[in-house]
């Protein structure tokens, strides 16, 4: 990293490029293949708001509807999304998560926290302390970032 760039430069970089190292790592589950991040955090949207349509989806993500209904087809495929039509307007198809899409997503979560915990124990104390103590600034960062999406 250039030496001319002020820490908080440095900080957004390294920032990028963690994200970037865990993006990477997303681990391929036996039997399914790996899923591209974009599936993952798709699936996870469906979870944590479940019955959401294409469009909502779409904007939740910061996504295009029509790579939405794609992301959504190939998860179906997999078994882990399935469409209803909304009770009160057949026209509207609601996205539900399957309980194999929820077990898929806790075993996907398990590995990459798993794999940032063993990363995390190689640490100081010294420098395990400096991140805990930053988590209410990372969460808020978080929050912002997504809420810009």
């Amino acid at each position: 990293m250039p030496e001319s760039l002020t820490p908080r430069a440095q900080l957004r970089v390294t920032l990028r490029e963690l994200a970037w190292t865990i993006h990477r790592r997303a681990p391929a589950r036996a039997g399914v293949g790996p899923l591209p991040t974009s599936e993952i955090a798709l699936l996870k949207q469906v979870l944590d708001g479940p019955g959401a349509t294409i469009g909502e989806l779409a904007a939740a993500l910061g996504l295009q509807q029509p790579n939405v209904s794609t992301a959504v087809r190939l998860l179906q495929q997999r078994g882990f999304v399935l469409k209803e039509p909304d009770p009160s307007d057949g026209r509207i198809v609601r996205i539900f998560a399957t309980e194999r899409g929820a077990s898929e997503h806790r075993a996907i979560t398990d590995a990459w926290t798993e794999g940032l915990a063993a990363a995390f124990d190689r640490l100081t104390p010294e420098h395990q302390a400096m991140l805990d103590n930053a988590l209410d600034a990372l969460q808020a960062l978080n929050r912002i970032l997504r809420a810009e999406s």
